[in-house]
């Protein structure tokens, strides 16, 4: 993560971000939600999510 903002998207199936090392700034169904080094997130499927300027680090995204 470059601290870029990407475009909300959807996903038929579930995805988990796994945040190896800094913060993912995260959209997920109209919520902010902070995502920090070492933590998880699972997106259910279907679930609109964008990431949110300021995010940096490194993320892992594993798809279900």
């Amino acid at each position: 993560m470059d601290g870029s903002a990407l475009p909300s998207e959807s996903h038929e199936t579930a995805e988990t971000l796994l945040v190896v090392d800094g913060t993912l700034r995260l959209t997920a169904a109209g919520a902010e939600v902070d995502v920090r080094e070492g933590e998880m997130y699972v997106v259910e499927a279907g679930v609109e999510h964008a990431v949110r300027p300021g995010s940096r680090g490194t993320l892992v995204i594993v798809d279900r």
